[in-house]
């Protein structure tokens, strides 16, 4: 066995992913990227971000820990169609000892349009236990280099955004008939 050193990451701020590919297999019958594939490319991406703080395959290998999405929100900007390359850069809002929060955007290789965004939250998981758990100490640490270099930059306006309609363009099967009911928030 031997003895691995890790040198302390430099965080750039935002951090931004390598260059990612459209594959042809993922355009839909509407001839652009399905869905499904900017959380793809989105967590393509996140993959290249964590491993900077030492969370990637060999993490999940040698330490029996990962993390695990539990909510996300995407908004799609822009139509990506057929080997449009991208970039995706993302900025660490919050952390504590068992959750990340994070902010990514999407945006055309070559041309720098705004594609997609996604708004994140993911617990670190005891893959033992399958149970939410704490980061050890040098992930800890690592995260917090980078939420240091990325707290410089301006919190995106976006972030913490509801999905919603609002009351006047929503549309009831009451208003459609001439009647009008308030709607209420559950």
């Amino acid at each position: 066995m031997h003895d691995e050193t890790r040198t302390t990451a430099l965080f750039f701020a935002p951090f931004v992913s390598s260059n990612l590919r459209v594959e042809p297999q993922w355009i839909d019958y509407n001839g652009h990227l399905n869905m499904a594939y900017y959380h793809v490319l989105f967590d393509r991406a996140v993959d290249e971000l964590f491993s900077l703080v030492g969370v990637n395959h060999h993490y999940v290998e040698t330490r029996n820990a990962s993390v695990f999405a539990a909510e996300c929100h995407v908004l799609y900007k822009r139509e990506l169609t057929e080997s449009d390359q991208v970039r995706i850069t993302a900025q660490l809002i919050a952390f504590d000892e068992k959750r990340l929060h994070f902010y990514l955007e999407m945006r055309h290789a070559s041309e720098g349009w705004l594609a997609a965004t996604s708004e994140n939250l993911s617990l670190h998981v005891d893959m033992t236990t399958r149970k939410v758990a704490p980061f050890p100490a040098d992930i800890l640490a690592g995260l917090a280099l980078m939420k240091a270099a990325h707290a410089r930059m301006p919190l995106p306006a976006i972030v913490g955004r509801m999905i919603g309609m609002p009351e006047k363009t929503a549309i009831t099967v009451e208003a459609m008939s001439g009647q009008r009911e308030r709607e209420t928030r559950h």
